[in-house]
């Protein structure tokens, strides 16, 4: 069968002509697409400043809570929380990171807590000074795994004839920060993510001290200390939920590079290439 040489020019070209619409409007989708995440990024600036100037500017006419204790909460928690996000968010290469930080931070506002409570408490309950120091002892020695039963006693007085010259065994003496840092460590957790929490936690310790010697009531100390451990652990559940929301998705070099070529399209054949509407 003869080829007409007219009518297969007429086919390429025509070829040709839905090769150029189908760039055309996926260069089209593409800058809409573009558009549309620009303008839903302007938005979230927009609302994410909205919502920091409302929290910077506190309302006259808001009712305060019924509880002292929730008040001055409340002030701590703007205070702290944004420090707190922003350090924890951070913290993007793996899940075990952001729990450790959790974890980390949670647990220390405990033990940041626990001597002023015991202390509290004995002077509550009519107790001894002697008594709250001891028994913070005895939470301290807990928490570190010191068992007071198997204590190494002491090692006997050097004798007088014995000269010392100072050659034993030395023993670089730690620094307040790698002791507080040591103390501040929970067994199996990552490391990154305990270092990320105790620069966090350094910087907001002082205000939630300030925050507890505020209240002298034992009702406000009590709702203050529930709700401000309730309340990290919610805020750390929504940071979460809001990084595995706006995290890109993986991808591999291999996929980008098919993608790319996927479109770019081209080639003779127009099998299978989307429908183009006119």
């Amino acid at each position: 069968m003869k080829i007409d040489r007219n009518q297969f020019a007429e086919e390429l070209k025509l070829r040709k002509f839905i090769r150029e619409a189908i760039q055309i409007v996926k260069k089209r989708h593409k800058s809409a697409e573009k558009e549309h995440l620009l303008e839903e990024k302007r938005l979230r600036g927009f609302i994410k400043q909205l919502i920091l100037q409302e929290s910077s500017t506190p309302d006259p006419d808001e009712a305060p809570h019924s509880s002292t204790g929730i008040n001055i909460l409340e002030d701590l928690l703007k205070k702290i929380i944004p420090i707190i996000e922003i350090d924890f968010k951070k913290l993007t290469t793996d899940q075990e990171q952001r729990s450790s930080y959790r974890a980390h931070m949670v647990q220390g506002v405990k033990n940041l807590l626990a001597p002023a409570m015991v202390t509290d408490k004995a002077s509550l309950e009519g107790g001894e000074t002697i008594e709250a120091e001891e028994e913070i002892t005895a939470i301290t020695e807990v928490e570190i795994g010191v068992d007071p039963e198997n204590e190494v006693p002491d090692a006997p007085e050097d004798p007088e004839e014995f000269i010392d010259i100072g050659k034993g065994d030395k023993k670089e003496k730690k620094t307040e920060v790698e002791t507080e840092k040591e103390e501040f460590t929970l067994t199996g957790e990552d490391e990154t993510g305990r270092d990320m929490s105790f620069a966090t936690f350094k910087k907001v310790q002082g205000s939630i001290l300030d925050s507890w010697e505020v209240l002298s009531n034992e009702e406000d100390k009590e709702l203050f200390y529930d709700y401000l451990l309730t309340n990290l652990k919610l805020y750390f559940d929504k940071f979460e939920d809001e990084l595995k929301t706006n995290l890109p998705e993986p991808t591999t070099p291999e996929y980008d590079e098919a993608a790319a070529e996927a479109e770019e399209g081209g080639g003779e054949e127009i099998e299978g290439e989307e429908e183009i509407t006119f």
